[in-house]
């Protein structure tokens, strides 16, 4: 990670950027990609602590979180616990990445239709794959398996949140789906199934065997890599 320049006040200790090195006024004169990652988080930042500057704060938060890569997954509870960080602060980092995920996410078009396990995987990971809390849903689709709704279920891990056949079928019902495919993220970033997650899986497939409404897939998604059930050959 970057350190740019800091001049210090030998009055107070305070340690401050000079003109030349400040992030926003670089990002205005020479553009935003000429800014590294610490600089681009002081800009969210907007100042820095009474015994910071604003680009120390900026690195002792990717250091506490692990790099962009763990900032972009972390909980409004975990950045709350960087010094420095209040609500404001926090509440423009995870807006920040959510505009970041939702303008990466493909535009949504009238009735997307998913043929191949990687027609949804693709759909979900601009949306699912870098959220900090879990999240359990279905893609309802049509007997043509296009797209009638994406329905959340449950947030929560799966052992915590309790996902169950008939809350999911019961959605799927509501929707009159002839069939669903499952999905859920992974905040570790490791799509690889856990024990409930295929323990989960093989209760699905049963339920939508009796309902009549097929489960076609059940997928995981996580940091741009993704699992699915039924391109593994597991469903």
């Amino acid at each position: 990670m970057e350190t740019l320049p800091t001049a210090r006040d030998s009055s107070s200790g305070l340690r401050f950027l000079t003109p030349a090195d400040r992030p926003r006024e670089k990002l205005l004169e020479l553009g935003v990609e000429s800014l590294g990652v610490n600089e681009l988080v002081a800009v969210l930042l907007g100042s820095g602590t009474r015994t910071r500057s604003v680009l120390e704060l900026a690195n002792q938060v990717l250091d506490r979180t692990g790099g962009l890569e763990g900032l972009s997954r972390s909980t409004p509870a975990e950045l709350a616990r960087v010094p420095g960080l209040k609500d404001a602060r926090v509440a423009k980092i995870l807006a920040a990445f959510e505009l970041g995920r939702r303008a990466a996410s493909p535009p949504l078009s009238p009735r997307p239709q998913f043929r191949l396990p990687g027609d949804a995987a693709r759909f979900l990971l601009p949306r699912f794959g870098t959220r900090p809390l879990e999240a359990f849903g279905i893609l309802v689709l049509d007997t043509r398996n296009r797209l009638k709704q994406l329905q959340i279920v449950s947030t929560g891990s799966l052992s915590g949140s309790l996902v169950h056949p008939r809350e999911v079928f019961r959605e799927a019902t509501m929707l009159q789906g002839a069939s669903i495919i499952a999905f859920h993220n992974h905040p570790s970033g490791d799509p690889e199934p856990s024990r409930e997650d295929r323990e989960l899986t093989l209760r699905l497939v049963r339920a939508g065997q009796i309902l009549g409404i097929e489960l076609l897939d059940h997928v995981i998604v996580a940091s741009g890599r993704y699992w699915s059930f039924k391109e593994r050959g597991e469903m």
